[in-house]
């Protein structure tokens, strides 16, 4: 990186300082990497010039779910999803919008600033969809439904955990700190539900769902599917027999495979999570696609 920066002498407008500024210059991933025309995240100085510079400052998602979107309008594509009680990092709050990243995956994106709220001492998770009851009562109304994996912060009183917005019963949830071990059996809570792009929540794309089954067992995965494939587990041969876990990559696809021969995916062929053979969805992209498996991956426990 090369740049000249000159600018007026106080003591005297003929004479120009002159500041040589030399350095390798760096590709980075815009998705991952919060770098704006006008503002960047103090952390990659070393990375670019920007004319400003923000440090982030951590609020929590107080609503069950919300978007995180490209641009700051309603209208705009879908980048991912914040659940209730993750961590976005703001770095620019204008209008109705809040500009920033994820904290469990540092994806880049804009979310609507009366989705944050005050960072909480998360306690819990939930396990499934869960109802958030007024009272601790199975009978009490319904002040929202939950999505899987939203963070709460409260404490278990009888049969319900208290949280500041309602009660949640403990059949729902689980400590922050518990993690499953089969993250195929995480992903068969999901079957049923709809095909969303960018979703996390009650809806999930193929990537989405992948991450969330490994955060359920203590996994951290990144975001999509071509990240996903550089990061997670290790690469096996194209031919080598599949066994319960193996993750499937197809060019912009994932799948988890449920033993030698059977896939559960969310895709938007059927627009859910399904499970169905792989040869079925290896013959379908073959007419778009000469190899339509591209890697296949095994995280190892």
């Amino acid at each position: 990186m090369h740049q000249t920066l000159a600018g007026g002498s106080a003591s005297s407008s003929s004479q120009r300082k002159r500041v040589r500024l030399d350095g390798v210059s760096r590709a980075y991933d815009p998705r991952i990497t919060a770098i704006r025309a006008d503002l960047a995240d103090v952390a990659m100085a070393d990375l670019c010039f920007a004319p400003h510079y923000a440090a982030p400052t951590a609020r929590d998602c107080a609503v069950p779910a919300a978007m995180v979107r490209g641009k700051p309008d309603a209208a705009a594509s879908a980048v991912t999803e914040l659940l209730r009680g993750e961590t976005f990092h703001m770095l620019d709050a204008r209008g109705s919008w809040a500009w920033g990243y994820c904290g469990h995956d540092h994806y880049v994106g804009y979310v609507p600033l009366d989705a944050l709220g005050e960072s909480e001492a998360i306690t819990h998770v939930t396990r499934a969809p869960a109802p958030l009851f007024t009272a601790a009562d199975i009978k009490a109304s319904i002040a929202a439904l939950l999505p899987p994996r939203a963070r709460l912060a409260g404490s278990v009183e009888g049969d319900f955990l208290a949280t500041a917005d309602g009660f949640v019963h403990i059949r729902h949830i689980q400590a922050v700190d518990s993690f499953e071990a089969d993250w195929v059996a995480v992903a068969e809570r999901y079957l049923g539900a709809p095909y969303v792009w960018g979703g996390r929540g009650f809806g999930v794309d193929c990537s989405g769902l992948v991450q969330m089954v490994l955060a359920a067992c203590g996994i951290a995965a990144p975001r999509d599917t071509d990240q996903q494939a550089d990061a997670l587990g290790a690469a096996l041969a194209l031919d080598a027999p599949l066994r319960r876990g193996d993750l499937v990559f197809f060019p912009g696809h994932v799948g988890l495979m449920m033993d030698e021969a059977r896939m559960i995916h969310a895709n938007a062929h059927w627009m859910a999570v399904t499970i169905e053979p792989l040869a079925d969805v290896v013959a379908r992209l073959r007419s778009e696609h000469e190899q339509p498996i591209t890697t296949i991956r095994r995280i190892e426990r």
